[in-house]
């Protein structure tokens, strides 16, 4: 079995509990328009590479994951759209006693049960809070997204919620007070992250000649994104 993967990140601290080896799947099937790797998107790129191949690079650093709790996380792009090779690999860190993390949008293509089974926690990445609001910023299946949320709900998974906040889209109060009701929805939430909207990634659109679709926004206020850090953490 083959997987693709654009690139890991050896001793990640921002992925998870504790140092992380995050491993960022190749291909995504959302186009979010603050997306900062377009060059994740395309699944017939990134490198190729076996489950087991791959955990034996996660084994190197298991002493790391030990010393702070930490463990693997599969991030991409998209790990969801490829299930098979996902499932394999989570099952052989299992196997190795390595604590496993998926930090998805959760827009996959199924195999949802079998892929939470061998999963410690989800950073579920929450980009809309409606199907009208969600086709603007990721332009994708909101339907899909909910078909995850159903199966996620099922389990006793700790879950991460994170939420992109981008000027004028996603960062008024109503927006997030609107979203902790969403959260509130779920159980075992252990953390809740506003994350700032950022142009780190307009530089790759250039080199991709890809249209950049938030030409001109300013990265969001520090001071704003405080504010509705209190109107969230009150779920």
């Amino acid at each position: 079995m083959i997987g693709k993967i654009h690139s890991i990140e050896s001793l990640g601290l921002n992925d998870g509990p504790g140092v992380r080896f995050v491993v960022f799947f190749q291909g995504c099937n959302l186009r979010c328009v603050y997306c900062h790797n377009p060059d994740t998107w395309s699944i017939a790129s990134g490198e190729e590479i076996t489950p087991k191949q791959l955990v034996n690079k996660a084994i190197r650093f298991k002493s790391y994951f030990k010393s702070s709790q930490g463990g693997v996380t599969c991030s991409g792009g998209e790990p969801l759209l490829q299930p098979d090779f996902l499932i394999e690999f989570l099952k052989l860190c299992k196997k190795n006693g390595i604590h496993t993390a998926i930090d998805t949008a959760g827009v996959g293509i199924g195999k949802y049960e079998e892929i939470l089974k061998y999963t410690d926690l989800v950073l579920l990445d929450i980009k809309h809070i409606d199907e009208k609001g969600y086709e603007k910023i990721a332009g994708g299946n909101y339907d899909e997204f909910r078909r995850f949320v159903k199966v996620l709900k099922k389990t006793d998974i700790d879950l991460w919620i994170r939420h992109v906040v981008v000027p004028t889209m996603t960062d008024s109060e109503s927006h997030i007070n609107s979203l902790r009701d969403i959260i509130g929805g779920f159980d075992n939430v252990k953390k809740i992250e506003l994350l700032p909207y950022h142009t780190l990634g307009v530089n790759k659109y250039k080199k991709m000649d890809i249209p950049y679709k938030l030409e001109g926004v300013k990265p969001m206020d520090k001071e704003k994104i405080k504010v509705l850090e209190k109107i969230i953490q009150k779920v």
